[in-house]
């Protein structure tokens, strides 16, 4: 197996292979399951016993219709326009780029679905082990307390997504789950993780890639905190501040010398990955980026074994923000003439241009999503590991903190070492002053059509605009934008592309129509 966590496995198939491997005589009698009172588990048993809880980020996090488009679709440097092969699909796209999603939305409903699918699946294997049904004689508190991080992280995303959401923690329970308020959830996930994080393991090896170590969670608080102003009305920046400081000085992490190595198809050995859900192409699937980004005509140039759909791009006015000296742009965007890479002649081109939403548009509008390594053969689903947290994230919240809480000049150090990997053609330009950070964002604001914006409303009244920009040009396709846009005051008053702005309600997603007809006890969120 290519790594120890790519391919998740249940507790009864580990427990059928155990019995399988223990079977040297042909005459053995062979069972087909092992009773629960049999089984005493130990260290090499854990990854079975909590694989499940992580195992539903897979199909939540890369693959169609989830976290990726949910947070992305309904930012500003993201779009999935019509195009002539199709990519109406109901009007889906253009909802989540308008903000008039609905109750019965794909994408943010299988966000719920998801996560809810892991918080049941926690509270199970919790309540398994503290009722003695899994006899735990080592680790036990270890194990728990990294169920009940897993599980805050569900939180946390419904939080972020959904706001006012049942929670559910009693696995035995038969009532009908409550409503709580995105309060008392933010509450919650701060509380798991702060009693959960002392028994956490602090080891960073291939035994704990991929699972929630004590650096992991320290950094899932600080972004829990970081955005505590859009929970509470409260910025958080000194403790997020705080645990920043403790991943950094742990010494655990580092900012690869080149940006693409966190990216690439074999990218569980970055050192600068915290935490990454991982993918493999035939044993662990789901990772389908490439799938929906890709012209079908890049088959030739990747030498593809499956034929891509060519449906998201990049919006132009995003693009435009970029310095051209900064390589992140070639390193995240697929742009320009594409190869045959056996004959050299031009099979597809790319400019930076998307007319509208509307279409059929020139399906080659449009730069497209390269940030994650496509390896020559591909198929449907990559191997590249998803990064949900990755050590200059650590960096830039430390950064804003600082910038926030008025230390300006020691931000700029912190974002200008951060940069300095990206302009190793012109290097005086990675360096940026504290009195850069405070002013707006490059960002031109403002309806555009046929790749004509009027009226022009720009960025440069947005407060920090010029880190928002920093941290677009790091993350970006990385599923930040849309929480960024929220913290920074963007996602409900700017105009892009053929958004408007529609309300501030939008800033949470509704409850799904379908478990409000399940549920009496739950509420639609407001301006649904």
């Amino acid at each position: 197996m290519k790594k120890t966590y790519k391919s998740y496995i249940t507790l009864l198939l580990a427990l059928s292979i155990a019995v399988l491997n223990g079977c040297t005589k042909l005459d053995e009698k062979v069972y087909s399951e092992v009773l629960q009172k049999d089984f005493v588990p130990t260290e090499a048993d854990i990854p079975a016993l909590i694989g499940p809880v992580y195992s539903v980020m897979r199909p939540m996090m890369a693959d169609w219709q989830g976290y990726f488009d949910v947070q992305e679709e309904a930012a500003d440097a993201i779009v999935t326009p019509a195009r002539p092969n199709g990519w109406v699909d109901g009007g889906t796209y253009q909802r989540m780029h308008k903000h008039e999603w609905t109750t019965q939305e794909w994408q943010p409903w299988n966000l719920w679905n998801n996560c809810y699918t892991g918080i049941n699946t926690a509270n199970r294997v919790m309540y398994q082990i503290q009722s003695g049904q899994i006899v735990m004689t080592k680790g036990k508190d270890a194990l728990i307390a990294e169920l009940r991080t897993v599980r805050a992280f569900y939180y946390y995303l419904l939080c972020d997504n959904h706001g006012n959401v049942p929670l559910v923690t009693d696995y035995t329970s038969k009532d009908v789950p409550k409503q709580s308020t995105q309060l008392e959830i933010y509450n919650f996930v701060v509380k798991e993780l702060t009693e959960s994080i002392p028994l956490l393991s602090e080891e960073v090896s291939t035994v704990t890639y991929g699972r929630f170590t004590k650096w992991g969670a320290k950094t899932l608080l600080a972004r829990v905190y970081l955005n505590a102003i859009t929970y509470t009305g409260t910025g958080m920046w000194t403790d997020c501040s705080k645990l920043c400081d403790e991943v950094i000085a742990s010494g655990k992490y580092i900012l690869e010398p080149n940006y693409k190595e966190s990216f690439k198809t074999a990218n569980e050995t970055s050192r600068e990955l915290i935490f990454a859900v991982p993918y493999d192409e035939t044993k662990g699937q789901g990772f389908g980026i490439h799938m929906k980004t890709l012209d079908p005509k890049m088959r030739i140039v990747f030498k593809m074994e499956a034929q891509p759909w060519g449906g998201s791009c990049a919006v132009p006015q995003f693009i435009n923000t970029y310095d051209p000296d900064d390589s992140r742009l070639k390193d995240t965007w697929i742009m320009g003439d594409q190869l045959n890479p056996d004959n050299g002649t031009v099979v597809i081109s790319f400019p930076n241009y998307v007319a509208s939403i509307y279409g059929p548009n020139n399906s080659y509008d449009g730069y497209r999503i390269g940030k994650y390594e496509i390896k020559q053969g591909a198929k449907g689903s990559l191997s590249n590991d998803f990064p949900i947290f990755r050590y200059a994230e650590v960096l830039m919240m430390k950064a804003e903190c600082l910038l926030r809480t008025g230390h300006a000049d020691d931000a700029a150090a912190i974002v200008t070492t951060v940069r300095n990997r990206d302009f190793k053609t012109n290097p005086s330009k990675a360096t940026v002053t504290g009195t850069n950070l405070q002013k707006g964002s490059s960002y031109v604001y403002g309806y555009s059509l046929n790749g004509v914006i009027s009226p022009v409303e720009g960025g440069a009244d947005i407060t920090y605009g010029r880190f928002l920009d920093e941290l677009g040009w790091e993350f970006a396709a990385e599923a930040h934008r849309r929480q960024d846009l929220i913290r920074f005051g963007v996602f409900s008053t700017k105009t892009w592309l053929n958004h408007k702005p529609n309300g501030a309600t939008k800033k949470i997603f509704p409850i799904p129509q379908e478990e409000l007809n399940k549920n009496p006890n739950l509420k639609q969120n407001p301006g649904y």
